[in-house]
């Protein structure tokens, strides 16, 4: 049974994210890319809608409608639901494969509890996977970044999610300083609807802050300024509003998330041997995750640290999930770094 399940299984490599799940499929690629979002019936607690189906209902949801996000600061906060959004996206990247077991690997935040990588297993296990192996998120990401992790050689991974910022010093294939912090996108969002809130006395949602944010956002003052127009209610008149806002404002209302992250990378640095700060003074640190995409936040790091500061080249989203990739292809190889 085991090589008929090797033979007809597509093993899976999932990067369960906060605010994106993104799947791969060995021999497939990286097939799903999805907002970690499930919409049901509040009465029935049926599904109804998952991923980008769901976002659209978000904001906009009706008596009998809720919409979830069932993980939270990288960890699940709703573990019926995290496993019902995880059924739905194996089945739909199984297709005719639903009737084999597959061998799952699940990208985890380094600072996750005993408790919370527990969940992840067992909602895995619940949902029919034959083997389910975890890898840490930021040696996810620095496999996909294609750092030499096996090498005695310091290399420094800066992945910036939804829900966490995970910052790793990576050597001899394990992690020698990590730095978990519960502060990336969805706070920048927070931060941006806020900001709107206490200067504009307009209340705007996540996805508005989120436009915002990609469209204006920035980590310093970006040259020339720019603008965009937002919609939402204005809590004096009580009425809908549209205003226009410049990107100086927006990188003000992000300045304290950026300079916790900025904080996290110094700590970290803080901690690291001194060995191994050398190779990163020579080699840098790879930005990779959403919050990655942030523009100038490059820059900002260089100031921060005086260390060079690279992006992923690829995509900084999908960093992660390509790790997985590599482990799954070469499984016997990486095995060390899973658990």
């Amino acid at each position: 049974m085991g090589v008929f399940s090797r033979f007809f299984s597509n093993d899976i490599g999932i990067d369960l994210g906060t605010a994106n799940t993104l799947v791969y499929v060995k021999g497939e690629g990286i097939v799903l890319n999805q907002p970690s979002i499930v919409a049901r019936h509040k009465m029935t607690k049926k599904v109804i809608a998952v991923g980008a189906e769901a976002k659209e209902m978000m904001g906009r949801e009706n008596a009998e409608i809720e919409t979830i996000r069932p993980l939270k600061d990288g960890a699940i906060a709703d573990f019926e639901v995290t496993e019902e959004m995880i059924r739905y996206f194996i089945r739909k990247v199984q297709k005719s494969k639903l009737f084999v077991r597959p061998r799952i690997v699940v990208a985890v935040p380094s600072g996750s509890t005993e408790v919370e990588r527990r969940a992840v297993r067992n909602s895995c296990e619940r949902i029919g996977a034959r083997e389910v192996y975890l890898i840490s998120e930021p040696m996810a990401a620095a496999l996909g970044l294609g750092l030499p992790i096996e090498q005695a050689i310091g290399s420094m991974v800066i992945d910036i999610g939804g829900g966490t910022t995970e910052i790793a010093v990576i050597a001899l294939s394990g992690i020698v300083t990590n730095e978990s912090i519960r502060v990336a996108g969805d706070e920048m969002d927070r931060a941006i609807i806020d900001w709107m809130r206490k200067k504009h006395n307009l209340l705007i949602g996540p996805r508005n802050a989120e436009q915002l944010k990609c469209l204006i956002g920035s980590a310093m003052p970006l040259e020339p300024e720019e603008e965009a127009a937002v919609r939402g209610r204005d809590l004096v008149a009580a009425i809908p509003k549209t205003l226009m806002v410049n990107s100086r404002e927006i990188c003000e209302a992000l300045a304290d998330p950026v300079e916790q992250i900025v904080a996290g990378v110094r700590r970290a640095l803080e901690r690291t041997p001194p060995e191994l700060a050398a190779d990163i003074l020579d080699r840098g640190m790879v930005l990779s995750g959403g919050g990655g995409k942030l523009r100038r936040l490059r820059e900002r790091l260089i100031e921060g640290t005086s260390l060079p500061t690279y992006v992923d080249s690829e995509d900084p989203l999908s960093a992660v999930v390509r790790g997985n990739a590599r482990v799954l292809e070469g499984f016997e190889r990486y095995q060390k770094v899973l658990y």
